[in-house]
């Protein structure tokens, strides 16, 4: 049997319904941020990353954990323009599951400047000193001495790619990527041209789209491990092409003893293999004996 034993405070203290402590679908680090956060008072500027620092929350239990609190409508953000064009994030954490529309309704009636749902303090750049002497305007004309040598990742992208016989498989090639596994699904737009090219690179040295797909496979990592970036992992992984492997040369049907010879057409109880003169297609058993002259 389980005894418990509980003396209720008599300051400092919050009251939490059992609905969030026993919730089944929020894990421990989010039930302990939604009531750090329930917990402090009126107008304190913390944000969740903050409690969750302060809570000794790892960055990876934080990310799951924030997501959790939003999937159950505990907590809520959207994007504003403040002051001065100046972007921000408000957040507003609930003791009970919102709505979306709940949230809205909610976060329009709140100041931008104020914190009762934990709206980030405004972030204000500190003065400048002003430029010495006359403001001017930067030169529009010219171009560099002499093009970029070396190892660097600023050279301009290579454009012989259209004249490549390859190009249409290329783009059917990396169309297909997002159907080769779910950690490819969300390979930006923006770098399907670049992909494109890397992969045209592959096929004319000879390899196929099988070859460059299966390639891609055994580069993923294990199943449960997310890609953050899959367009930059493919990228990777095409940026070196390796050289086409030979096809091993067939092996010869006959030893090098039996080279020449030639099934008889006759009539055999087994196959019999002769070695013919010329192109007589019956061994010298078959061969029916030349009359004697008369």
């Amino acid at each position: 049997m389980i005894y418990r034993h509980f003396n209720a405070p008599s300051r400092a203290f919050s009251q939490f319904s059992h609905e969030i402590i026993r919730h089944p679908r929020l894990s421990s680090d989010a039930v302990r941020i939604l009531t750090w956060q329930l917990s402090l008072p009126q107008g304190a500027h913390e944000s969740l990353s903050r409690t969750a620092e302060r809570a000794r929350i790892g960055a990876c239990a934080f990310t799951r954990a924030k997501r959790q609190l939003k999937e159950e409508g505990f907590v809520h953000e959207r994007r504003v323009q403040g002051p001065g064009g100046r972007w921000m994030t408000q957040q507003l954490v609930s003791s009970s599951p919102l709505t979306a529309d709940e949230a809205v309704k909610l976060l329009a009636r709140t100041p931008l400047l104020t914190c009762a749902n934990r709206v980030s303090p405004q972030v204000v750049p500190s003065p400048r000193k002003p430029a010495a002497g006359e403001p001017t305007t930067p030169p529009a004309d010219g171009h560099p001495k002499k093009d970029p040598k070396g190892d660097t990742s600023y050279l301009p992208a290579r454009t012989d790619t259209a004249e490549s016989p390859h190009l249409d498989d290329a783009r059917a090639l990396v169309g297909a990527l997002p159907l080769l596994s779910p950690a490819l699904r969300h390979i930006p737009p923006a770098m399907r041209d670049e992909l494109i090219r890397l992969a045209v690179r592959w096929l004319d040295a000879g390899h196929t789209p099988t070859d460059v797909h299966q390639h891609v496979l055994r580069g993923l990592p294990g199943a449960g491990t997310s890609v953050h970036r899959p367009g930059g992992l493919v990228r990777y992984l095409l940026r070196d092409v390796p050289p086409l492997q030979p096809s091993p040369s067939p092996r010869p049907l006959l030893s090098a003893r039996l080279h020449g010879t030639r099934e008889c057409s006759g009539e055999h109880i087994q196959p019999m293999l002769f070695r013919p003169v010329a192109d007589e297609t019956l061994c010298s058993a078959c061969v029916p004996p030349v009359p004697a002259p008369s």
